[in-house]
């Protein structure tokens, strides 16, 4: 796509986002996208109330999108200043100097006035027939959902009572918003969902059992009409040990694995303006970059196992030193990083004096005692994180320069 092609989708009546798949930035909105972000970066609509997808990462659809693999999300936009839930369907396209990106197209759905069932009232189960055989003997959890009714509950195979823990007059007298642990917010999504194209992927949710336990669940739901009564059909399947995996791989790609301390990686996770959960570069926050003085000669007279245990120590020592909110990174060799949000470059000095402290007293059974030297900065307005990071590395050679176990301000 060229630059006049997309600025050809400002004339369109319907939203467009263009996205980077690995970096998840915005490419490019057109007018109606932007209007519905309320200026906002794009990760909050994929992370909103109302959103739900089939997968986190959006790397993973580049394979199924090169295969014309249908994949549709729910988005979480704002109209009239409203939060509402937004159907998109996914392609991918390639641009000039970007690469592969991916497009997602807000799908013009129909009203919720227009899944009123007529009959859905008096739907009564049948016994005999292929739909019957179908949904009773399916290993599979499946619901039949009236939306128009508040999204009742209307019918549920052998696999879902089991799964749910709810025989078949109490699972029919509830809701999907009180399976769901969105609560009555899974309606709007539930109406989006209702008008979806069949195939698409399936989307995750948490859903809720009869004793209080919550599984993560991938439900594929789509419109069906049965006996005369349109009904939504949701097939379920439990990816709980599947999110765990999931959840302790990203824990380990963003921890350190000699210290277990956050990583660099992490470190920029949450201080760059475009992550959904960084620390705002307006916010008054310090710096401090702790440097294991001599380090090399630990090594090179005990031994790596030595220096690995110092490393471990000084974590411990960090910890014990760190306040409630503070982040503390493993920078990489013997560095560390302490990120302090809300502190003073007054309060950053005196708890950098109270680690460089803490860290003169370790003692390890067969090492002599060993020191820090700590930069310290104060994030100044309109300052990047690259500019911040000069100075507190500035102060730090400083320091070190200066006869090493101080501290020293940028």
């Amino acid at each position: 796509m060229s630059t006049t092609e997309l600025n050809s989708l400002d004339l369109l009546t319907f939203p467009v986002w263009i996205v980077s798949p690995h970096s998840e930035e915005l490419v490019f909105a057109n007018i109606v996208a932007r209007e519905l972000m309320q200026g906002l970066c794009f990760s909050p609509l994929r992370k909103g109330i109302f959103s739900t997808h089939a997968q986190n990462d959006l790397t993973m659809y580049l394979s199924d999108l090169r295969n014309h693999h249908s994949i549709v999300e729910i988005l979480t936009v704002y109209r009239d200043s409203e939060k509402i839930a937004m159907a998109c369907r996914l392609s991918i396209r390639t641009l000039p100097d970007v690469g592969d990106v991916i497009l997602f197209e807000g799908i013009d759905t129909p009203t919720a006035q227009g899944l009123k069932a007529s009959r859905s009232a008096n739907y009564q189960r049948k016994k005999q027939g292929f739909y019957a055989r179908f949904f009773q003997t399916n290993s599979a959890p499946m619901l039949l959902i009236d939306p128009s009714r508040d999204g009742q509950i209307v019918d549920a195979n052998l696999s879902a009572l089991s799964f749910y823990g709810y025989s078949h007059d109490v699972m029919c007298q509830k809701h999907t918003w009180e399976i769901n642990m969105l609560g009555r917010h899974i309606l709007p999504v539930m109406h989006e969902i209702a008008h979806l194209p069949g195939g698409h992927k399936p989307l995750h949710f948490v859903h809720k059992l009869a004793d209080g336990t919550s599984r993560h669940v991938q439900t594929y739901a789509g419109p069906i009409e049965i006996y005369g009564n349109k009904l939504m059909l949701c097939i379920i399947h439990d990816i709980t040990e599947q999110k765990r995996l999931e959840q302790e791989l990203e824990r380990a790609a963003l921890r350190d694995a000699l210290t277990g301390l956050l990583n660099r990686r992490h470190f920029y996770q949450v201080t760059e303006p475009e992550q959904t959960h960084a620390i705002s570069l307006t916010q008054d926050y310090s710096l401090l970059l702790i440097d294991t003085d001599r380090f090399k000669s630990i090594n090179d007279l005990f031994g790596h196992l030595k220096g690995d245990e110092v490393l471990c120590a000084l974590a411990r020592a960090l910890e014990s030193c760190a306040r409630k909110d503070d982040l503390i990174f493993r920078w990489g060799g013997e560095e560390f990083v302490l990120l302090l949000p809300r502190t003073s470059l007054d309060v950053a000095l005196n708890l950098a004096e109270t680690v460089r402290a803490t860290v003169a007293k370790v003692t390890l059974p067969g090492l002599p005692r060993f020191t820090v030297s700590i930069g310290v900065a104060r994030h100044e307005p309109n300052e990047s994180i690259d500019e911040l990071f000069k100075r507190v590395d500035d102060a730090l050679y400083k320091a070190k320069n200066e006869g090493r176990n101080r501290v020293l301000a940028a």
